[in-house]
């Protein structure tokens, strides 16, 4: 079982003037890969209090997962990726991209977004945007190797490729 951390980045659904979709459509999809949320919260769009909330839960909790939704944009108050890479020790660029590449098939406004990946010690980070059909587009992109990354990460599986057949 993954224990699953679920972050939602917004200012109005932090002062409690919007309702959070995006958070609990997160939780029902880590169900799908072997997850479960075991920490769920909604915070302003702060770039110190998001990043004190990631390490907390990494260094104190060693989740297995962190999933961030809201504040990858351009507007001035999306700091979620810069509050990710404070906390980094290592980047995965390639969920970030495969999650614009299958959303540009979407929409040509998926290329706006900031999003990243990162890891910090044996947890992975992954920034998904703000509303709810985007989260399911892009987790449904890269939920495939979510488990497989997180077993190679915590040292449980070794490789990735499948052995030749001579």
């Amino acid at each position: 079982m993954l224990r699953v951390g679920v972050i939602t980045a917004s200012d109005k659904g932090a002062r409690g003037e919007r309702e959070d979709l995006s958070g609990p459509t997160l939780a029902k999809l880590v169900q799908e890969i072997g997850g479960e949320v075991v920490e769920y919260v909604v915070l302003p769009d702060d770039q110190t209090l998001l990043a004190e909330k990631m390490r907390q839960w990494v260094d104190e909790l060693s989740l297995d997962l962190i999933l961030t939704t809201g504040g990858t944009g351009f507007s001035l108050r999306d700091v979620t990726p810069e509050a990710t890479l404070t906390v980094a020790d290592r980047l995965v660029p390639g969920i970030a991209e495969v999650m614009r590449m299958e959303s540009l098939k979407i929409t040509p406004k998926a290329m706006l977004s900031r999003a990243v990946a990162v890891l910090r010690k044996q947890t992975l980070i992954i920034n998904l945007p703000g509303s709810p059909k985007a989260v399911r587009e892009c987790f449904a992109a890269i939920a495939p190797a979510i488990p497989h990354g997180i077993q190679i990460l915590k040292g449980e599986a070794s490789e990735c490729a499948k052995p030749e057949v001579v």
